[in-house]
């Protein structure tokens, strides 16, 4: 799985927004009671699909697995799309490791 452990579990940081507009999953992070308009996050369809799951309770693995279920993709290019994702998403300051 690259740096990330498969067993690592993710979650979001604080609160963040999750929007679908015109057909497009849009994440805006939220501090206080202001929404940060200068971070919007559009998602494609796995990223959202993987963001909806990530609940502090998943593994990486599990994650991938679910994702090779609902998508009819390769399992070397769904890893590398769960790994881009969700090495952005820490990046950003998006997501923690939980526990």
């Amino acid at each position: 799985m690259g740096a990330l452990s498969p067993n690592a579990i993710l979650r979001p940081v604080g609160e963040i927004v999750r929007r679908e507009i015109a057909g497009e999953t849009i994440l805006v992070p939220v501090r206080g009671r202001t929404a940060d308009m200068r971070r919007i996050f559009s998602l494609n369809p796995t990223a959202a699909f993987l963001w909806a799951r990530l609940d502090g309770k998943r593994t990486v693995s599990e994650l991938l697995a679910e994702l090779l279920d609902a998508f009819a993709t390769p399992p070397d290019a769904a890893r590398a799309d769960v790994e881009a994702f969700l090495a952005r998403a820490l990046e950003e300051g998006l997501l923690e490791e939980a526990g």
